[in-house]
């Protein structure tokens, strides 16, 4: 976006690798809220009455050119939120995934019909919401944007999207791809801006009809907040402490690789990240054994150098918090460092967000970083004596987003996912999300689902006719 002649607030997108400026979007307000909202309203009357098919074809269009284009976009994510090109490649394509699923499943949208009854013959008609609003946030915006615009345009209703301030171009750019392949602008609005103004604006916005929130626990009360009275229907995937039990059963090298993929993917900062390993006391010192130079040689770097397995943080601000949970740890005692904890050391490091890959073993299990949420490149160990104890500790927080449990037993596996409070719960493999299953949390990690089948349902409302004779 040109913002040379813009008198508006100017967000500067920095590349946390280096700290250099890669460019810069005007700050959108309530204002462009406002505008987008009736630019929104007078393209409905042309975009909605398409079949759902129609939509779907523009969808699959777009998966296709994002496949296609899929180098640039990944290169320009990596710059501006940090994580290694590998990892950008594979969240692009990602995205054209879940386009493409939501495309599948277009066909799928029908109403009901209903036996006859003294009244009549019944039947439903399943109708599009009209203008939603999506909340992006910054650790995953490529996937994330596609896991809320698949289901709400494959519905037929209109999206106005916030990026997170720090990574608006990946967005931006995918909404100029999806245009390209049939959708139109007004369909799909891209608004960069601070979530005080342009996202308590989509929260506020009576005419609003629905709105996706992803981010942390404290930001989806004040979109809960904003949005409270407008009537608006709410998803919001909020922050996780999501744990892994490692039983002595399990696969010890899986696992191991498990937690490292688990946990220091895009450095750490992923909602269903592994933040707490819990592992039971009789295969702990063998499971360190595999863990610890597994973590050892993960290569830190600029994301757009070759070879290169964990970028920077995405800020300077994260690290920050990194650093005090680290002082935390060495000056309470509570576990000991064995890998990591601090800033690596060389002039490729000197001017980004970087930290090293750490492991903190030995961790109590009332410890802060077994209560709260830790965003980033740090694995706290804590040793169980057994499943009782692990699912206890697993249930032990205010968070309830994701789990997993590494056993060979499929009766431990039974239980841990039915007794684990948490929205998935996976077995022998952490973290991965197909765009068919539900995903979302319990308890302070969030309410409602995104993905899967029915995911177009919550951008839809629900129509009953009864037809007497």
């Amino acid at each position: 976006m040109n913002t040379e002649n813009d008198p508006r607030k100017v967000i500067e997108v920095i590349n946390p690798a280096d700290g250099s400026t890669i460019g810069t979007v005007s700050a959108g307000t309530a204002s462009d809220i406002g505008a987008a909202v009736d630019d929104a309203s007078g393209a409905l009357a042309k975009w909605s009455p398409l079949l759902p098919r129609e939509r779907g074809k523009k969808l699959f269009n777009a998966a296709a050119a994002i496949r296609k284009d899929k180098d640039r976009l990944a290169s320009l994510l990596t710059s501006e939120q940090g994580k290694p090109l590998a990892e950008s490649k594979n969240e692009i394509m990602g995205c054209a995934n879940v386009l493409e699923y939501y495309a599948s499943i277009s066909g799928s949208i029908t109403g009901e019909a209903l036996p006859k009854s003294d009244y009549g013959y019944s039947f439903t008609i399943k109708k599009p919401l009209g203008v939603c609003g999506a909340i992006i946030p910054w650790n995953m915006p490529a996937l994330i944007m596609a896991w809320k615009t698949g289901p709400a345009l494959v519905a037929g209703n209109a999206l106005i999207v916030k990026p997170a301030t720090s990574t608006p171009l990946t967005c931006m750019e995918m909404a100029s791809v999806i245009h390209g392949a049939g959708v139109p602008e007004e369909i799909l609005r891209v608004i960069p801006g601070s979530g005080d103004e342009v996202g308590n604006a989509i929260a506020a916005h009576p005419e609003i009809r629905a709105v996706s929130f992803t981010g942390s626990t404290e930001t989806g009360k004040l979109v809960e907040k904003a949005a409270c009275g407008t009537g608006k229907h709410l998803t919001l995937e909020l922050g996780g402490s999501d744990p892994m039990i490692v039983c002595d059963d399990a696969d010890i090298s899986a696992a191991a690789a498990g937690a490292v993929a688990g946990r220091f993917y895009n450095c750490g900062q992923t909602c269903t990240a592994v933040k707490r390993l819990y592992v039971f006391e009789s295969v702990a010192d063998e499971f360190m054994r595999v863990l610890e130079p597994a973590v050892a040689g993960i290569k830190i770097g600029n994301g757009l150098s070759p070879g290169v397995r964990m970028g920077p943080m995405s800020s300077s601000t994260g690290r920050e918090r990194i650093e005090e949970i680290i002082d935390y740890v060495r000056n309470s005692g509570d576990g000991g460092i064995t890998r990591g904890g601090r800033i690596p050391e060389g002039a490729e490091y000197e001017k980004g967000f970087f930290y090293e890959p750490t492991i903190i073993a030995g961790v109590s299990g009332e410890s802060r970083l077994m209560k709260e949420e830790v965003f980033g490149p740090v694995l706290p160990v804590s040793i169980v004596s057994g499943m009782n104890e692990a699912i206890e500790s697993a249930n032990s927080t205010k968070y309830g987003l994701g789990a997993s449990v590494w056993t060979r037993n499929i009766g431990r596996a039974t239980r841990a996912a039915e007794e684990i409070d948490a929205g998935i719960v996976w077995i022998n493999r952490h973290l991965k999300i197909p765009p068919e299953v539900p995903f979302g949390g319990e308890k302070a990690s969030g309410s409602g689902r995104e993905n899967g089948i029915y995911a177009p349902e919550r951008y839809m409302t629900e129509k009953t006719v009864i037809v007497s004779p």
